[in-house]
């Protein structure tokens, strides 16, 4: 059985919207998409060398595919982005677009059974980028294996979080962390 991580960035007041781009995620009237932008230097580093340096398997929502799709696969002569091109993505989706990124597939029907068996697949580590409404499926339903957080040190004030209100419960041990000279906090946690 292999794991599921969730790679994600947060703010100190633990807002995983919009990290990128301010028009990346807009939805709930939220103004600070882009808020991690300036601390990319040194916390992409990280990522490579931490997160990224083994081969893995790609779990997305819709909406964060179509992020990516429409970015990734222009990228060249970058370590992260071969990565990324190269890993089988998963994708939940109730679509039937197709689904534009090479190495993809879609993840349809009952959600919780079908990511259930994908961890069962043999295979590398399934890793979870951005994705917030699968975040909160999969949290509620004891699917994620591992947090790999990056902290940066902003306060949006509102935004989706990645633990909601209402989060139930979870004990966890912190396996790995690290600072970054401006200021993020690399830390990795695996359920107790």
């Amino acid at each position: 059985m292999r794991d599921l991580a969730a790679l994600t960035f947060v703010t100190l007041d633990g807002v995983m919207q919009a990290p990128s781009m301010p028009d990346e995620d807009r939805s709930g009237g939220f103004g600070q998409g882009g808020w991690a932008a300036p601390y990319w230097e040194g916390v992409m580093e990280q990522v490579q060398e931490v997160a990224t340096a083994e081969p893995y398997d790609m779990l997305f929502g819709r909406k964060t595919f179509d992020l990516f799709a429409g970015h990734w696969p222009d990228v060249e002569d970058n370590p992260v982005a071969d990565m990324m091109n190269a890993a089988r993505k998963h994708v939940v989706t109730s679509s039937k677009a197709p689904l534009a990124w090479t190495n993809a597939e879609p993840v349809s029907g009952e959600i919780e059974t079908e990511i259930s068996k994908l961890k069962t697949r043999e295979g590398p580590l399934l890793q979870v980028h951005g994705s917030w409404q699968l975040l909160q499926f999969l949290i509620s339903r004891n699917l994620v294996d591992e947090f790999r957080l990056w902290t940066f040190p902003v306060v949006a004030g509102a935004g989706k979080r990645l633990f909601e209100p209402g989060t139930a419960r979870q004990d966890m041990k912190l396996v790995r962390s690290a600072t970054c000279f401006n200021g993020a906090i690399m830390s990795i946690y695996r359920l107790s």
